[in-house]
């Protein structure tokens, strides 16, 4: 495999992407961000996402195509093709709102190492942690994690437990004067509780079921003191339910943003264009553009340039233009 890439892109590319594979720790190699990674190496993007396309179609990586919350960074959506991705609205429980899928916006393309080349733990989520799954499926690769961000989860959560497939589990907590979002990243199922009033020591209750395609809950107003929440998981995987609390420092966690390789952008790029022909947009489908530019160049008396040096060097030159137009 390393040899086939060395022969589509360069040795240099080969050895980079060979030492990757090899030695990077699991969490480096899933949705790897194409734009952060060529800014670590110094390739320079187009090279870079070039690159990750080779390296993608001869066995190295998997693409994802991943529709992201502009709000939080969570990813809504995953698909391996672009074609399998046709809402045209997604909602994200964690934010409590719809957006359109567009392409330049809100549609990312990552890739991750294949299990026939490495297995890491990201292939089966149910192995990975709690900070992990955060880390490596629920926010995409356009979240700027910090360094410490386990500690800044720990910070705004008060209660987190893992409840395997078709378990129940019952969580006693003290609730505080806050806002509080009690919300599970596989299902993205959401309860809103806003906390306020006079204390109390009577016990109150709340019972949330967890299974796919949940419709988002009303706020729910409850009085700081006892709660006890009855869980109930409803589908075939484990899910990670938690008790958030609203405030700065999850706003500021959420707000952390860093560039990620588009949908669009990728679908511009001409190595895309020559080895994914058809990995196109459907006619049907509903992915909006909201901008995209288009330029036209025209050789000057190209014809005569032809007749006058003859095909082949004729055709160099006009490679060579379009190399100018690329860069």
């Amino acid at each position: 495999m390393v040899a086939a890439l060395r022969r589509s892109t360069d040795a240099e590319i080969a050895a980079i992407f060979e030492r990757l594979v090899r030695d990077a720790p699991d969490h480096e190699l899933c949705r790897i961000n194409a734009i952060a990674f060529a800014e670590k190496t110094d390739l320079g993007e187009e090279r870079a996402i070039a690159a990750f396309l080779h390296a993608a179609r001869h066995g190295f990586f998997e693409l994802s195509w991943n529709v992201l919350c502009p709000g939080c960074g969570g990813v809504l959506d995953a698909s391996a093709t672009l074609k399998t991705l046709n809402q045209d609205q997604y909602h994200c429980g964690l934010c409590a709102a719809g957006y359109e899928a567009t392409l330049d916006e809100v549609v990312e393309v990552t890739f991750t190492v294949s299990p026939r080349v490495r297995r890491i733990r990201a292939h089966d989520p149910q192995l990975l942690s709690i900070p992990e799954y955060f880390q490596q499926i629920f926010w995409g690769s356009g979240f700027d994690l910090p360094d410490d961000f386990e500690a800044m989860i720990d910070e705004v959560t008060l209660e987190i437990i893992e409840l395997p497939a078709r378990e129940r589990a019952v969580l006693s907590v003290q609730l505080p004067a806050e806002f509080i979002i009690l919300f599970d990243p596989v299902t993205h199922a959401t309860q809103f509780i806003d906390v306020k009033g006079e204390p109390t020591r009577e016990r109150q209750t709340l019972a949330m079921v967890f299974m796919k395609g949940a419709a988002p809950n009303e706020t729910m107003t409850l009085r700081p003191g006892p709660l006890r929440i009855a869980l109930e998981n409803r589908t075939d995987q484990r899910v990670l339910p938690g008790l958030w609390i609203a405030a700065d420092q999850l706003h500021e966690l959420l707000g952390r943003r860093r560039p990620f390789l588009t949908a669009k952008r990728l679908l511009t790029n001409q190595t895309f264009r020559d080895i994914y022909r058809t990995d196109t947009l459907a006619v049907d489908q509903r992915l909006k553009i909201t901008s995209l530019t288009f330029l036209f160049t025209d050789l000057k008396a190209s014809t005569e340039l032809y007749e006058r040096v003859g095909d082949l060097v004729a055709y160099d030159l006009v490679k060579a233009h379009f190399q100018v137009v690329q860069e």
